[in-house]
């Protein structure tokens, strides 16, 4: 899906892709390690391996070809996904542009009738409300092997 009119809040001007190619792998390493609270001094090593495994989301400027947001989705594609490093350019942010990019995502991982799909943010949950993500129904019987 790459059509900007099928993704709902998408303003005009911008386009969604699920095509890995299109990621620019420099701009989306500095975005998070510079300035992603999560991702702080992620190396570009480690970055390239985390978006080599994960299906990769981005919105692009039409007139410049420009990446202007990125997500990726660590997923089996059958039962769980992980939704992580969702990002927006400050220079683009308020014009709903990450709300889109969620919902994109979303109807994306649609067909694979995903039992679930999980987020961890600190200061983004209304965005996420927007899309229908809510807080955990039974947060303790969650775990975690190593912190963040």
């Amino acid at each position: 899906m790459t059509d900007a009119s099928a993704v709902p809040g998408l303003p005009d001007g911008y386009e969604f892709s699920a095509d890995p190619a299109r990621i620019d792998i420099g701009r989306t390493h500095h975005w998070l390690s510079t300035d992603a609270y999560w991702a702080l001094g992620r190396t570009r090593d480690k970055h390239e391996r985390a978006v080599a495994g994960s299906l990769n989301f981005g919105v692009y400027d039409r007139a410049s070809g420009e990446q202007v947001a990125y997500a990726r989705v660590v997923t089996d594609e059958a039962t769980f996904a992980w939704l992580c490093d969702v990002y927006v350019d400050p220079s683009v942010r308020g014009k709903g542009l990450g709300t889109a990019l969620v919902v994109a995502i979303r109807d994306h991982l649609q067909p694979c009738g995903l039992r679930r799909i999980l987020l961890a943010t600190h200061d983004a949950h209304g965005v996420y409300e927007k899309v229908g993500f809510k807080e955990l129904d039974q947060p303790g019987q969650w775990m975690v092997l190593g912190q963040s």
